[in-house]
């Protein structure tokens, strides 16, 4: 799944596109069974306020921390975060499924009233929009945004890393949404 709205399907079977060719559908399989951390990545500053569900989030380099983020072109949030130029990427915790599924437009639950919840802490040093529950949360520059077909690649040079050790993940697997337990070693 990439990083346009992730949404939860009733069935895991392949889901069938007349207008895709079959090694589309192949690939969009192949993708989905591709399990991925699931985050709601957010923005703030002179573009406007947004914030999405994505799963298509990988690091890139330790030095300097550096993290990659697609976004699709199409998305009416694109030219958000290429204004704002800066970002947040809040890993969800098994507790915020729910909020994946606002995030990622299936609610229709508008923009501004996301953001008015109760479930936001101080902006960091970037002034982003900070989960309070996340299990991890990334903020940092856009250093690039690079176009590869349908989708920009945004490289993500972090300022600030938290990570909250005592929860559990949320991934995104086979068109499904999975808690994954946290094993002591």
């Amino acid at each position: 799944m990439h990083s346009t709205a992730i949404q939860k399907e009733k069935t895991a079977a392949p889901i069938a596109c007349a207008a895709l060719a079959p090694e589309q559908l192949e690939f969009r399989n192949a993708m989905a069974h591709l399990p991925a951390a699931v985050s709601i990545i957010t923005t703030d500053g002179q573009g406007g306020r947004c914030g999405i569900t994505a799963s298509a989030v990988c690091s890139v380099t330790d030095t300097p921390p550096t993290i990659l983020v697609c976004i699709n072109r199409g998305s009416a949030m694109h030219d958000v975060f290429k204004k704002n130029g800066r970002l947040c990427v809040n890993v969800l915790s098994d507790e915020l499924e729910q909020l994946a599924m606002h995030f990622s437009g299936a609610t229709k639950v508008p923009m501004e009233e996301r953001f008015g919840w109760d479930i936001w802490e101080e902006p960091g040093e970037l002034g982003q929009p900070v989960l309070a529950d996340a299990l991890v949360k990334l903020q940092g520059r856009i250093r690039e945004f690079k176009e590869v077909g349908t989708h920009s690649v945004m490289f993500v040079e972090l300022a600030e890393v938290k990570v909250n050790e005592k929860k559990d993940s949320l991934i995104y697997f086979n068109r499904l949404f999975h808690k994954v337990k946290r094993t002591a070693l």
